[in-house]
């Protein structure tokens, strides 16, 4: 019996996984500024233009601003996130190595900020061959250095 994910993870470059959790750290830092900024602004906006009514209506835009640029920026032709693409990093999907669809995309934002309430699940990246945290198993996504 033949493992059918075998091959094309192991057609990955032999420098293709250097360096990623640094990376991935970096480009997280990035991107949870940038995703703060998009809120801030988005928020702003709408007490404006509203009048301040949205203050008492609106939930908290952080988790809907970060579902949205995680999926658009990831599944867009770039493959990742503007932190990402600053650290040299792209998404593909496990098992083709193509390019992550929306939906992947946005369920990786989600399981990644749910695992915020399990810290210790971010450890499985240092026990995995591939360097995949437990949230990118779960989306089947890999993270690697640019091709």
């Amino acid at each position: 019996m033949t493992n059918t994910m075998a091959a094309p993870r192991g057609a990955l470059r032999r420098d293709a996984l250097q360096g990623v959790r640094t990376r991935r750290t970096f480009a997280l830092l990035l991107d949870l500024f940038l995703v703060g900024v998009l809120a801030a602004f988005l928020y702003t906006g709408l007490l404006i233009v509203t009048l301040g009514l949205s203050f008492f209506f609106l939930p908290p835009l952080f988790p809907l601003v970060a579902f949205f640029y995680n999926g658009l920026t990831v599944s867009g032709v770039k493959m990742g996130t503007p932190g990402m693409r600053a650290m040299d990093l792209e998404m593909r999907m496990d098992e083709s190595g193509a390019r992550v669809p929306f939906i992947n995309a946005a369920a990786h934002a989600v399981f990644f900020y749910l695992s915020w309430f399990f810290p210790l699940l971010f450890l499985v990246s240092l026990v995995d061959g591939e360097k995949r945290c437990l949230h990118d198993m779960l989306a089947g996504v890999v993270v690697v250095r640019r091709l």
